[in-house]
């Protein structure tokens, strides 16, 4: 008898996530290992400073311990950095991230934002990119997929939703990439399915998932490579138009799914805000929205900054 497909993938998902908790546990020993060295700590001082065993740093060393988050931070304290130097994946940064990392732990938020703008404009090159492209960003409900189809077709240019895009990457729906394999691996696919459109297309206009901004690297590609423009509306609207669609999942066993919406936008706008420009659709018919849309990704598209419309 063969399994189902859902059962293979889950046996492979399975597979997939062994071998991923392994070469976590084999970096963090790694990175362990490395942070005392550069401390010039022996692992016997390192255990007394720590109170974690000699036998047990030697097997989270050698990638074969699996630690305790308590164990870890008392780790970290004797060696005198963050949890997070420890168990951060892939490969290190050099010494200037440090560096620079310290230094804007000491910005205040107003040199943080000039900090960012001066990093912006030093990669300034390359944004060349993004002058045929424009990407609409903003919660569900605020009209993207509308506007976006009907921006494009003004604009003569192709149209993509990027949903459909991680669909096509991953060959099955976004509905089963969260049941099956979750959210990390969803991000994943996201951020390849953005990179291949971005590959295919220099001129188009995109349409992003409402929490694309909240994943750092994926947000400040599409920030690199397209013009973007926010598509705000009021949390009452966004709720309205998502219903009207005949999704009632917002209102399903949430009597609180209003403030759930509000606070979800308060935790995003700031990201939101990061776009190039932004048009506010409350109260505004399709029409009108269309046509405000299009003057913005004009303006945008022929190099100018656009003012948030009215």
């Amino acid at each position: 008898m063969t399994s189902s497909p859902v059962k293979a993938r889950g046996i492979g998902t399975a597979e997939a996530a062994g071998a991923e908790a392994d070469r976590f546990l084999k970096e963090l020993g790694e990175r362990t290992r490395g942070w005392r060295a550069r401390r010039g700590m022996t692992r016997k001082q390192l255990a007394q400073d720590s109170g974690v065993s000699e036998r047990h740093l030697a097997e989270l060393e050698s990638g074969r311990g699996n630690v305790s988050i308590r164990l870890l931070r008392q780790i970290a304290a004797a060696i005198g950095v963050k949890v997070a130097a420890l168990v951060e994946e892939g490969e290190e940064h050099p010494v200037e991230f440090a560096l620079i990392h310290e230094l804007i732990l000491r910005l205040e938020p107003a040199d943080l934002a000039e900090a960012y703008q001066l990093l912006s404009a030093r990669r300034g090159s390359k944004r060349s990119g993004r002058a045929g492209r424009l990407a609409l960003i903003g919660l569900r409900g605020a009209g993207k997929s509308t506007l976006g189809r009907q921006l494009a077709k003004r604009l003569g240019v192709p149209f993509v939703e990027l949903a459909a895009a991680i669909e096509a990457t991953s060959q099955i729906s976004v509905a089963e990439i969260f049941s099956l394999y979750g959210q990390a691996a969803y991000r994943r696919y996201e951020r390849r399915a953005l990179e291949g459109v971005l590959a295919a297309h220099e001129r188009v206009v995109i349409t992003t998932g409402g929490s694309l901004v909240s994943e750092a690297g994926t947000f400040e590609l599409l920030l690199e490579s397209c013009h973007t423009v926010w598509l705000q509306a009021s949390p009452a609207e966004h709720m309205a138009r998502v219903m009207a669609q005949g999704d009632f999942r917002p209102m399903q066993g949430n009597a609180e799914a209003m403030e759930d919406l509000r606070r979800i936008l308060d935790g995003r706008k700031e990201l939101y805000a990061k776009a190039d420009a932004v048009l506010d659709t409350s109260g505004r018919s399709v029409a009108d929205s269309a046509e405000a849309l299009c003057r913005v990704a004009r303006r945008l598209l022929s190099g100018q900054r656009a003012p948030a419309p009215g």
